[in-house]
């Protein structure tokens, strides 16, 4: 069979659990390397044995040999290397989110569906263990959703990624964070979402977002969602869905699942790792070889921008 051959862009925190996952994944090679930071980036490719480091997406796109992306860079830069990308004929994964706006999103669906290549989002939830397991009940007819309750919190008043180190740009609550739940919403209800509110708390005079954030969501079959945000939290830190089901009630703290009684859920068997990023690249390297749309397509999840667009209108009026 063929191997993939892909280049990486952004050696950080997130750049780093990608490599770690494709190490375990047969039919895949990194050949490239790209980050802001050429002397940190070698430092990473050495470590895990890629030959070609470059602070130029563009030099990358030009290897003859290559066939794909994964870009894990700020959010800001999304939408346009994801074009990029698929401009030059890459497939591409991108980190979550697509993009930072609607406008934004919605062209990389359009440029996708011109090229046909496979155009991947990092909706990692899907992928989880804990949150597939809930998914095979659902479409089994065994679980109906009918409110997720939703907590997002970490303690980040300065500018510093997953790993503590300073960053050079702004996470954002909305774009980022709440995509995760908005999407897997929208995947576990199986309807649209046809109503969301937002409110949030002051705006940090450093960092220019809210650390605070309440969001309220409504599917079109009656299902609820409340998410709440919070970079102002001292503990316990993540993010914890729990599903309230017509038939039982199911807590995911990331690749753990327990019932409304804190019973554990045996997820052997459920998916081949427990490591969702992982998880995730193995589906697009899948869909590459297979010639097919992946789960977290960017069609998939477009709904979910369009929701945080108008939850963003709503908190800017």
């Amino acid at each position: 069979m063929k191997t993939i051959k892909v280049a990486l862009a952004g050696a950080g925190a997130f750049g780093v659990k990608h490599l770690d996952g494709i190490k375990n994944i047969p039919d895949v090679e990194v050949i490239a390397l790209i980050g802001r930071d050429l002397a940190k980036t070698q430092t990473v490719a050495d470590k895990y044995g890629i030959g070609f480091v470059t602070d130029d997406l563009a030099a990358a796109l030009a290897l003859p040999e290559l066939d794909a992306v994964i870009l894990c860079t700020p959010t800001q830069m999304h939408a346009a290397q994801t074009l990029q990308c698929l401009r030059a004929g890459k497939h591409v994964q991108v980190e979550i989110p697509l993009a930072d706006s609607w406008r934004d999103a919605e062209e990389v669906l359009n440029v996708q569906k011109e090229t046909g290549l496979v155009a991947m989002v990092g909706h990692t939830r899907r992928f989880n263990p804990s949150h597939q397991w809930v998914h095979n009940k659902i479409v089994a007819g065994e679980l109906n959703i009918q409110q997720m309750d939703v907590q997002t919190y970490f303690f980040r008043r300065k500018n510093i990624n997953a790993k503590g180190e300073p960053r050079s740009w702004t996470d954002h609550l909305l774009w980022h964070h709440a995509a995760h739940t908005v999407d897997l919403f929208r995947y576990q209800a199986g309807a649209p979402i046809v109503k969301a509110n937002a409110v949030q708390g002051p705006i940090h005079p450093e960092l220019g977002i809210a650390l605070d954030m309440s969001i309220q969501l409504q599917a079109a079959n009656g299902a609820i969602c409340t998410l709440s945000l919070s970079f102002n939290n001292d503990g316990p830190l993540g993010t914890f869905f729990r599903y309230i089901c017509d038939n039982g009630t199911y807590i995911a703290r990331y690749d753990d699942l327990v019932t409304g009684k804190e019973e554990p859920v045996d997820l052997t068997g459920v998916t081949v790792s427990d490591n969702g990023i992982e998880l995730q690249d193995r589906e697009f390297v899948a869909a590459i070889l297979e010639g097919r749309e992946p789960n977290s397509s960017v069609q998939s999840v477009i709904d979910c921008y369009r929701t945080l667009q108008a939850l963003e209108d709503q908190l800017n009026a």
